[in-house]
């Protein structure tokens, strides 16, 4: 049987090996679950970077910007990262320029990993099914927040956990306590997670609608894949 670990913040992450492993990177508000969306909606790429002067260098280049900062667009960007920016017909088979606070700098730290492999809620049952034909082991890297553990994303881990338990064996005490935390919360996921730090921050930016829809459940059947320094899907 393989194995699945859990890294719950990028500060944490150099203790882990990548090497043959699939890494899932998740980043529940709001980057993994606007990148899902974008490609549920046919967005053909998707570019992540790090720094926003390569995000606007790459908008000089043709790309369309999505910059995100402390949940803010970022000046001088196209859309900022709510998930229905990405819905937009404009966005149809064009490639987007992505950095996020946290999300984007997850995909960075996690290049060495033979495969990398976007999931959230929206696309956790799918990721989950593709998962299981992988006979390989997995570490779910939560992107957390400017380094710190959050809360809905070591959910996210503790879902798909749950939902791997015939194929992948648990390796470490940070998946049983992301599986102990999805126990108790999976008969009411928004309300467990109602007082998590970001969806607080975001709700005093008057944005409880992206809270709201990044918690929905097998919305997409997608998974964005980091290939050659883009994600396109699967």
């Amino acid at each position: 049987m393989n194995k699945i670990e859990v890294c719950l913040s990028p500060a944490l992450i150099d203790l882990y090996s990548l090497k043959g492993k699939i890494v899932v990177i998740v980043d529940i508000l709001r980057a993994t679950s606007s990148m899902v969306t974008g490609f549920a909606h046919s967005v053909e790429k998707i570019i992540p970077v790090t720094a926003v002067d390569k995000c606007l260098q790459l908008k000089a280049e043709g790309c369309i910007a999505a910059g995100e900062r402390n949940g803010q667009i970022v000046e001088g960007m196209d859309m900022g990262n709510s998930p229905f920016s990405y819905m937009a017909e404009t966005l149809k088979g064009k490639t987007v320029a992505m950095t996020t606070t946290n999300g984007t700098l997850a995909i960075e730290k996690a290049r060495e990993a033979t495969q990398i492999l976007i999931g959230a809620f929206l696309n956790i049952q799918h990721l989950a099914d593709h998962l299981k034909q992988s006979k390989q082991d997995i570490l779910i890297f939560c992107a957390g927040w400017k380094g710190r553990v959050n809360m809905e994303d070591s959910l996210f881990a503790g879902n798909l956990i749950q939902l791997l338990t015939a194929t992948h064996s648990i390796e470490d005490d940070s998946a049983h306590l992301a599986l102990s935390m999805y126990q108790q919360a999976q008969g009411d996921i928004a309300t467990y997670l109602a007082p998590c730090a970001h969806a607080q921050r975001l709700a005093k930016m008057n944005i409880q609608k992206d809270i709201d829809f990044c918690f929905q459940k097998d919305k997409y059947q997608v998974i964005p894949h980091f290939k050659e320094g883009k994600l396109v899907n699967l």
